[in-house]
């Protein structure tokens, strides 16, 4: 059956005690690539007593990494041929190629065909055949967090979809595979591909990514422009901000507010909405209707088509920008760039 886009679903969250261990102990499963999630959920599921494959190109940078951590390593195509799950964990936008030339012709009736984020099958450039299931196990949080967390016998929190069950038993593998790599220590969401796609594509453009800098960009370029010095600037539009996300995070908007000063708290609640106001909210809307028809995605994919003509001009751009030599320089002159350092050379080491 395949899922409705219409369908909404109830807040449903599953823990560890609502898994079945059995549903996936049987399966062999093929984790192609070894970048930010692959290298977790493959280390992650063969402690967990999986029978893991990793599938990787003959050329694959990975391939030595994979091979050191204990995995057996086989061609994308070679392993999905072998896997009972086909865990597609290479990037959305080379995933249409290498389900075409490496998953399809090697998918049998009863397997699975499992996505970290529901993009490319939301937006049907990935269109599965009707006697396989289709599941999504997306973790929110990056790789080496997903990894350094089970490690320490720690969670972290997930969402598990259904898009297809050709099986009836779509739910409970998909649950017992977000067992295996921690999820359900912290809590793993039912939700669905639909919601899952669209609302991450928002959240990325209008908020996490977009949003946040370009309100960061425009307060320093205002107090730069206003006559302070850009090392100003910097600390109180962005060095500041991690701060203020690490309070929110913790405990809500309402921990920010009991932990900042009394006046920084009414200037807050006074003029956020000044800065950010409706505009922006029909802004966001515009936004959201874009990733809602299909026209981010088709935009997205037709850029990658032209081969990023757009998206390097823009990056060029963002790196050139003065708030990063600003960033740069005044980051060198204090010990916590020590610790961003090793955190940077952390995350090289397990998306390469």
């Amino acid at each position: 059956m395949t899922e409705d886009d219409t369908q909404t679903f109830d807040s449903t969250v599953y823990y560890d005690e609502d898994a079945d261990e059995e549903a996936i102990a049987q399966k062999t499963v093929a984790v192609l690539g070894y970048g930010s999630q692959g290298h977790a959920h493959a280390q992650n599921l063969s402690e967990s007593g999986v029978d893991v494959i990793v599938g990787l190109r003959e050329d694959s940078s990975s391939r030595s990494a994979a091979e050191s951590d204990g995995l057996r390593v086989e061609t994308p195509a070679d392993a999905a041929t072998e896997a009972d799950i086909v865990s597609v964990l290479v990037p959305d936008t080379v995933q249409p190629d290498v389900y075409e030339n490496a998953v399809e012709p090697n998918l049998d009736a009863g397997d699975t065909l499992q996505f970290a984020h529901g993009f490319n099958i939301h937006y049907n450039q990935i269109q599965p055949p009707e006697d396989v299931d289709v599941t999504m196990v997306a973790p929110k949080s990056p790789g080496h967090l997903v990894r350094r967390n089970y490690e320490n016998d720690e969670g972290t929190p997930g969402l598990l979809a259904v898009y297809q069950d050709a099986t009836g038993d779509a739910h409970d593998e998909g649950l017992a595979y977000a067992a295996a790599i921690g999820c359900t220590r912290a809590g793993v969401v039912e939700t669905s591909f639909r919601e899952e796609t669209e609302t991450d594509l928002f959240g990325e453009q209008a908020v996490l990514c977009g949003g946040v800098t370009s309100l960061v960009k425009q307060g320093y370029e205002t107090l730069v422009d206003a006559g302070y010095s850009p090392e100003m600037a910097y600390f109180e539009c962005l060095n500041e901000l991690k701060l203020i996300v690490d309070l929110m995070y913790e405990g809500g908007l309402g921990e920010m507010w009991d932990s900042v000063s009394d006046t920084a708290e009414y200037g807050g609640l006074t003029q956020g909405d000044v800065v950010v106001d409706e505009h922006a909210r029909e802004n966001m809307e515009e936004v959201l209707e874009k990733v809602q028809n299909g026209e981010f995605a088709r935009e997205w994919i037709s850029e990658n088509q032209a081969g990023r003509p757009s998206y390097t001009q823009l990056r060029t751009a963002e790196k050139n920008h003065e708030i990063e030599a600003v960033g740069e320089e005044l980051r060198g002159l204090f010990a916590w760039q020590d610790e961003g350092e090793e955190d940077e050379e952390e995350s090289a080491e397990v998306t390469a």
